[in-house]
């Protein structure tokens, strides 16, 4: 079975700084796009970050663009988000699964979110 579980979140003041895992199995990791996305309160889910498998390449939503960094450990399986200078509008529960660009939007390509892991920045 494709796993995708995200974890790291915490409570951090504003200007802060996190780092979210995405653990993977059930698949070869390296075929696949990952990325993140997040879904805070009343509102819809979006892409915020996605890093190809085959070549490495990255791609960020305009709002985290020189704030979060997108990596992945081939040997561990595992995709990291490095989040620094949280900003109170981070606040969301960020999940990861597969991803794509399309016109600089991030969209899932699988519909498995798991449980997620909640980031909330206080101001």
């Amino acid at each position: 079975d494709v796993q995708l579980q995200a974890s790291g979140g915490g409570l951090v003041q504003a200007g802060g700084s996190l780092r979210l895992s995405c653990a993977a199995s059930g698949f070869t990791f390296g075929d696949y796009a990952i990325g993140w996305f997040r879904q805070a309160p009343g509102k819809e889910r979006k892409g915020v970050s996605c890093i190809s498998g085959i070549n490495g390449n990255t791609y960020y939503i305009d709002s985290v663009k020189g704030r979060f960094t997108i990596s992945s450990d081939n040997a561990k399986n595992t995709v990291y988000l490095q989040m620094n200078s949280l900003k109170p509008e981070d606040t969301a529960v960020y999940y990861c699964t597969f991803c794509t660009e399309v016109d600089g939007k991030v969209i899932a390509t699988y519909d498995n979110w798991g449980q997620g892991t909640q980031v909330t920045v206080s101001s």
